[in-house]
């Protein structure tokens, strides 16, 4: 868990590696081509083949609360990556540039546009999305924290706690 552009699908990849179990990005799930949603149905159902398809673990990365409830309550731990805001807007904007200046096909070949980084309407602009989420979902995530959940501050906190499993990382 953690706001847009915070590093949740590279360190679940990473940590995915390190465990040596699948890996689930639920962008890939949600957003269909053309950028239409799943269906809340669709959603958890295509949520719940996978994690079933997965019996000896998984890691799954999403900021999908209202939608995922089921996998958070099959999680056995829940990371929080709960960065400074610099530190999450210099990511995605770098990140937003790279994809749009080089044209990253996404999930079910949906790309990122430059007109979407010229709107001022957060649902199309995921930098604009990132600012005005960060504060409201840090408050969510730490009302709905429970002893699960593993809430790491900062780069230096998150590399220190993926350190402590022995598997090799996914490059």
């Amino acid at each position: 868990m953690g706001t847009s552009g915070a590093g949740k699908t590279t360190f679940a990849r990473d940590l995915a590696g390190r465990l040596g179990v699948p890996h689930l990005e639920l962008d890939g799930l949600f957003h269909q081509p053309g950028w239409r949603p799943a269906d809340d149905e669709t959603f958890a159902a295509d949520i719940a083949r996978w994690v079933a398809a997965a019996p000896q673990g998984w890691v799954v990365d999403g900021n999908y609360r209202s939608r995922t409830a089921a996998i958070t309550a099959l999680a056995d731990t829940v990371v929080w990556l709960d960065h400074p805001r610099w530190l999450v807007m210099s990511r995605v904007v770098r990140r937003t540039l790279a994809r749009v200046l080089l044209r990253r096909a996404l999930w079910n070949g949906n790309r990122e546009r430059v007109a979407n980084l010229l709107t001022r309407e957060p649902a199309e602009n995921i930098v604009l999305w990132s600012w005005r989420t960060y504060g409201p979902n840090r408050e969510q995530m730490a009302a709905a924290a429970d002893d699960r959940w593993v809430r790491l501050r900062g780069r230096a906190a998150a590399r220190r706690w993926l350190d402590r499993f022995p598997g090799a990382p996914t490059p």
